[in-house]
């Protein structure tokens, strides 16, 4: 990890397009400027992190709700068609 001091206004380069500034700091808090190209994703880590366990979960197979759906179904009749 690179750790650097940065004051207001002044900015840290990443590769060739992406510039990201301090622009406030209150006690303990940063304000950040990042600027980059369009097709360049930024996300507050917490927020990849909660999406990712969103995922898992929806993701989860379970045996139990299938045996539910199946006993739940029944086919219509010839009536019902």
């Amino acid at each position: 990890m690179l750790i650097l001091t940065r004051k207001i206004g002044e900015s840290l380069i990443i590769g060739d397009q992406i510039r990201i500034t301090v622009l406030e700091v209150r006690g303990r808090q940063v304000r950040l400027g990042v600027q980059a190209p369009g097709d360049v994703v930024v996300l507050r880590e917490e927020l990849v992190q909660r999406l990712a366990e969103e995922n898992l979960a929806a993701a989860a197979f379970r045996y139990q709700d299938v045996e539910e759906i199946i006993s739940s179904w029944k086919p219509k009749t010839v009536n019902e068609r």
